[in-house]
């Protein structure tokens, strides 16, 4: 990758395999016009489908420094681009008045300088770094509420924060966003609207078992496809939460753990809380639905 972006969409997929990153076409086309365009990058899709692991491929493919903003429910402004070193003002202030400073106005603007501000995700992204622009990551933005939401579109519509002690910083080249969400809420149109989209859905049998092999290569093949043909029916079954690409890599590691050669409905049950999260849908695949979806795995691996 050069500096002005990908030279092409297969080098998008080269490259980020390379990085143990495994995506279709259609998504490495949005990255490449992501970063050929410098427009943001919104993923949308069910959790654990590899919408955050893009992001950091991205970085160890670039070599740029990826800066992380972990949303959640009351997120404010104020806690994504600033805060100042409240401890560190107060000991300042201390010291101050032991040494008889008098004046205010020279401490004052002393204390609210950049020696005294902590930067966060959305202000540390737009300081320029020796490594090249940054990527920031906006992760889980459905977290958030509308009011963060405004804010945030303004942010990306010109790349610049204002600290109302140090005035309006902007970023000398814009980072390269990326955006998710797990839709569990709607997220504003006008947000959508300043990026490219893509929905980042479950993927098929051939791709998982890609993923799976690039992700946990001490597997054997015929475990690993065992594992995606057992998860593909899987996510068939009407549960609360059906697994994802990042709990397939999570149980065929468990499954390696305990040497397990081969599937069975005692390994399914002894293993289950590395693959389901809820216990409604665990106590779904007691007894004979384990081996009935064991058996539906094993017609669809006759598939491939």
């Amino acid at each position: 990758m050069t500096t002005a972006g990908f030279q092409s969409i297969d080098a998008v997929q080269s490259e980020l395999s390379e990085a143990g990153y495994v995506c279709g076409r259609a998504l490495a086309t949005v990255v490449f016009l992501s970063t050929r365009l410098g427009r943001p990058l919104f993923l949308e899709g069910e959790a654990g489908v590899g919408k955050t692991e893009i992001a950091k491929a991205l970085a160890a493919v670039t070599g740029r420094p990826l800066i992380r903003l972990q949303c959640y429910e009351g997120l404010d402004a104020a806690s994504a681009v600033y805060e100042w070193n409240f401890a560190a003002q107060m000991m300042a202030i201390r010291m101050a008045e032991s040494a008889g400073q008098s004046d205010r106005e020279a401490l004052q603007a002393e204390l609210f300088s950049q020696d005294y501000l902590i930067a966060r995700p959305l202000l540390q992204a737009m300081q320029p770094d020796a490594r090249g622009t940054p990527i920031l990551l906006i992760d889980e933005l459905d977290r958030t509420d509308a009011p963060f939401e405004a804010f945030l579109l303004e942010a990306l519509s010109d790349f610049q924060v204002t600290i109302p002690e140090l005035g309006t910083i902007r970023a000398p080249e814009p980072p390269m966003v990326i955006l998710t969400s797990n839709r569990t809420r709607e997220v504003h149109d006008a947000l959508k609207r300043r990026c490219l989209y893509h929905w980042v859905d479950y993927p098929d049998f051939d791709r998982e078992l890609e993923i799976l092999t690039a992700q946990v290569p001490t597997a054997s093949e015929a475990l690993s496809r065992q594992v995606v043909a057992f998860v593909q029916s899987l996510r068939t079954e009407d549960l609360f939460k059906k697994p994802g690409v990042a709990e397939t890599i999570d149980w065929a590691n468990c499954l390696l753990a305990l040497d397990v050669v081969n599937l069975s409905p005692e390994s399914i049950a002894d293993t289950l809380g590395a693959l389901l999260k809820y216990q409604d849908d665990i106590a779904r695949l007691q007894g004979s639905e384990a081996k009935r979806l064991l058996d539906e795995a094993r017609s669809l691996l006759q598939e491939h």
